[in-house]
């Protein structure tokens, strides 16, 4: 929320201050910070009234009926993950939080109807074949699937315009004609929608290169990959890092189905019978700025793995940023039934 410093007041602070505090932020809820603006408690309006019914003055201390462990949030949580803790918790506003615990901001469900507009372009790859899908990507090409009642890309445009996006690109090359004639130009969603034709396959992002030219960071995302991203989130902290490339990443769990050996000069030390071993993997969503995009060669095959390799190479700023909540990759017939067994209780609730 704007101007969340209103919120805050001292220690020494009265219920009166209190009150003061929250008729003039009308965020519910004053907080309770020490010099270094470390949180102390929280007093919602709640609070403040079951003070005083209790018997309390308005010149007594707000600390006493403050909530010292009060739900908070990290600076570095994302919007997805923060609307689902007020929601669980039945929530108006949650205080933000750095590492040291210093008050950084309050954020209020209010703020989740105020999307900004965003003029950042969106890419959405939607070129391939699908072929690991086999006959479910004869006649239709794989963005096109339905996930639940609807495509898989309806779901992805959807949830990038709900977070304000409006200018969006189409990689499109097998069976274009199909995405193409679903989304027209756009205008019946209220979006700005235009198409990258492949004449011949790209690879996951040659299609960059045929961009007009860009003058603020873009997000790139896969055609075939369900996700529960913030991107607004992500795209605000590549600018805040001064980055040229960020790359969404998530963990992903694999468990050996066989007793691992640990051994040491041929005697066994242990036995991990059946581990899970835990990696960081890229998930298929980037915000690239203009200078990122330059190094796209033209009319040429080139993947997203080659470019951010082409980018460190040449001393150029890569990021990372961690996505929590839900992901699927639709690339096998697990996944893509998997993904329809999700659908309802992630996407439509």
């Amino acid at each position: 929320m704007k101007h969340w410093e209103k919120a805050l007041i001292g220690p020494e602070a009265t219920f009166r201050d209190a009150l003061v505090s929250i008729d003039a932020t009308g965020a519910g809820m004053a907080l309770i910070v020490d010099g270094e603006r470390r949180l102390l408690g929280v007093l919602s309006d709640g609070d403040l009234r079951r003070a005083l019914i209790r018997g309390a003055g308005l010149e007594d201390a707000a600390l006493t009926g403050a909530n010292r462990e009060p739900y908070c949030i990290d600076q570095h949580q994302d919007r997805a993950a923060t609307l689902a803790m007020l929601r669980a918790h039945g929530l108006r506003q949650l205080p933000v939080l750095d590492a040291a615990r210093r008050v950084v901001g309050l954020t209020t469900v209010s703020d989740f109807l105020n999307i900004p507009i965003r003029s950042n372009t969106v890419v959405i790859m939607a070129g391939g074949k699908g072929e690991r899908l086999a006959e479910l990507t004869r006649d239709t090409p794989k963005p096109m699937l339905k996930v639940g009642p609807r495509p898989i890309l309806d779901t992805i445009v959807g949830n990038l315009a709900g977070q304000g996006f409006r200018n969006f690109w189409l990689a499109v090359n097998y069976k274009a004609e199909q995405i193409e004639r679903h989304f027209g130009d756009g205008s019946a969603l209220g979006l700005d929608i235009r198409y990258l034709r492949e004449a011949k396959p790209l690879g996951t992002c040659g299609a960059l290169a045929l961009l007009p030219r860009q003058d603020q960071p873009l997000i790139v995302t896969n055609g075939d990959v369900l996700a529960k991203v913030d991107y607004g989130h992500v795209l605000e902290s590549h600018l805040e890092a001064g980055a040229d490339a960020t790359v969404v990443v998530r963990d992903y769990e694999m468990q050996v189905p066989f007793g691992v050996i640990n051994a040491e000069a041929g005697q066994i030390l242990r036995i991990d019978e059946k581990p899970t071993q835990s990696y960081t993997i890229s998930a298929g969503a980037y915000v690239l700025s203009p200078g990122a995009l330059g190094k796209v060669p033209a009319d040429a095959y080139y993947d997203m793995p080659t470019l951010i390799a082409d980018l460190i190479a040449a001393g150029m700023s890569v990021r990372q940023q961690r996505a929590e909540g839900y992901w699927m990759d639709i690339g096998r017939p697990p996944d893509y039934a998997q993904a329809n067994a999700d659908f309802g209780a992630v996407f439509e609730t």
